[in-house]
């Protein structure tokens, strides 16, 4: 059966959700396209099959050919008929779950009636914004699952840590599937190509309706070019009527909303450090997979690494389970505040210190913060003046990507 495929394990997110295993709550794995949710749910498959050798196990691929004729919830609770077994212990797995019409209604009822354990994954997030949070409220948790971070791509690729590493990570980016295509670029980018034009067709464009196409492919080029600028939908449209493209601000929303929707970009709002005031305009966008933004624009090592290291640091907060923020403090800026259960940490990225006196004023920023969360400087290139200036570390890229925080 497909779950019996081989695959890489991904321990962090089994051990956040095995708790859950057997529980009378609908387990949700989202995020973009191809980020590898199906093979976890075939390795939790296999976990239940460890544990219980007679389990029942249901389970359904919304994107494969024998599961077309679900098209609706109807459809699916008259499959599952046949399939669920008395005096057995049924656990039910649906990949791409979106694909089914009202398959809320489903769940409520097989949740309701305690017919199965149920684990299904999702490309959009509008299935929990508006699907699920309307009928299955407080009935359901999400796992947000990531293309590969830093230490899961060295394992993946059987690759050692060091610069040549960091900079394979930085040009290809995560996505699990080119651990079986190898490093090689072109190979690698064509693949990435391919996964670009499905998610921008079908969980974009479909799925919310999009008609200016054109349009929204310019927008992702700007993003690419501008990822960890400050950005507001009033200027984008400004620039646009500059280029003859007469697009309104609403519009620019609608389709960057699109884009965080099918987990392609993510929005970072900018707040007040040390009070609790958002920023609602100037907020800044970076990508869920760094090989993905490098196709759209190609890659130019020279002008884009900081980008790239910026992007790099975000997904690790990310991965470490922080709400991350842009920190303002009076007219300074914090590249990075992490916030998780009350906890906070300050980042500052830059790509290069080299001298002593530039590195004290990169620093600035950071002294400025009265509290005792942690602090760091992020670069690629290692600490001139030692790795602790007055309590604020400053990290190498590849150090900072495997430290758990």
């Amino acid at each position: 059966m497909l779950y019996r495929l081989k695959y890489n394990n991904r321990p962090s997110y089994s051990a956040r959700i095995r708790p859950f295993i057997g529980k009378q709550i609908i387990k949700v794995l989202t995020g973009q396209r191809r980020v590898g949710k199906s093979y976890l749910l075939y390795q939790l498959m296999d976990e239940i099959r460890n544990t219980d050798v007679k389990a029942n196990i249901v389970y359904i691929n919304c994107e494969l050919e024998e599961f077309r004729v679900l098209q609706t919830h109807i459809d699916l609770l008259d499959y599952l008929g046949g399939k669920l077994q008395e005096n057995k212990s049924n656990y039910l797995f649906i990949d791409e779950v979106q694909e089914i019409d009202s398959f809320q209604l489903a769940l409520r009822s097989l949740l309701a009636e305690n017919r199965c354990d149920i684990y299904c994954t999702g490309s959009n997030a509008n299935m929990l914004s508006g699907e699920l949070a309307t009928f299955l409220a407080g009935r359901y948790i999400e796992f947000n699952i990531h293309s590969l971070n830093y230490s899961e791509f060295l394992d993946f690729h059987n690759l050692k840590e060091g610069p040549d590493s960091i900079m394979k990570y930085l040009s290809l980016g995560g996505m699990p599937y080119l651990a079986g295509l190898g490093l090689d670029e072109d190979l690698a980018f064509e693949y990435l190509k391919n996964v670009y034009a499905t998610i921008l067709l079908k969980d974009v464009v479909a799925r919310e309706n999009i008609r200016n196409i054109a349009f929204l492919e310019n927008l992702v080029s700007y993003l690419a070019d501008n990822v960890g600028s400050l950005f507001s939908a009033s200027n984008i449209s400004k620039f646009l009527k500059s280029q003859r493209v007469n697009i309104a601000p609403q519009q620019v929303i609608n389709y960057l909303k699109a884009l965080s929707n099918a987990y392609f970009i993510h929005k970072v709002l900018r707040s007040e450090v040390g009070g609790l005031k958002i920023f609602e305009i100037g907020e800044k966008y970076y990508f869920e997979d760094l090989g993905l933004r490098n196709v759209i624009r190609g890659l130019n090592r020279r002008d884009d690494l900081h980008k790239l290291l910026e992007n790099a640091v975000y997904l690790h907060l990310l991965y470490q389970g922080y709400r991350v923020y842009v920190g303002k403090i009076g007219p300074n800026e914090i590249d990075f505040v992490g916030d998780k259960k009350g906890l906070k940490v300050y980042i500052q990225v830059a790509l290069q210190l080299t001298e002593v006196s530039t590195t004290k004023r990169e620093f600035g920023n950071l002294l400025l913060i009265e509290d005792n969360y942690p602090k760091y400087v992020i670069t690629l290139n290692d600490p001139i003046i030692g790795k602790d200036y007055k309590g604020i570390q400053q990290l190498n890229l590849h150090e900072f990507l495997l430290l758990n925080i």
